[in-house]
């Protein structure tokens, strides 16, 4: 089926920038909604941003709307997440997912398909 692989995350100081990327495999003949999710320790995984099959829309969280970039390159199967201006508070491990069709959806049970997680650390 599909799978979905993550890279990118690691250790920054607050206000610095990673750029997670999520490389999709196996059966993936046409572009899925793809979203990205986040869970801190204690915490609800909860809902960053999602993108459109074409990549013409997108949706994002409070939380990160303004600092956070979601983009797609289509011939490649990948997803990315540019994260600037970053916070201590998003610490956090980041998954991508993937949804067979519809429109962008902010829950989880609205995707099928998920990345193991990444590790995001912001120190203060």
């Amino acid at each position: 089926q599909v799978q979905l692989v993550e890279s990118g995350g690691g250790l920054v100081q607050a206000g610095g920038s990673l750029r997670l990327s999520c490389a999709a495999s196996g059966r993936t003949f046409s572009p899925y909604v793809m979203g990205w999710f986040r869970q801190a320790p204690g915490k609800e995984r909860e809902f960053v941003g999602g993108i459109s099959k074409s990549g013409g829309s997108t949706y994002y969280a409070d939380a990160v709307k303004g600092r956070f970039t979601i983009s797609r390159d289509n011939a490649k199967n990948t997803v990315y997440l540019q994260m600037n201006s970053l916070k201590p508070e998003d610490t956090a491990v980041y998954y991508c997912a993937g949804r067979d069709s519809g429109w962008i959806t902010v829950e989880l049970k609205g995707y099928n398909y998920w990345g193991q997680g990444t590790q995001v650390t912001v120190s203060s």
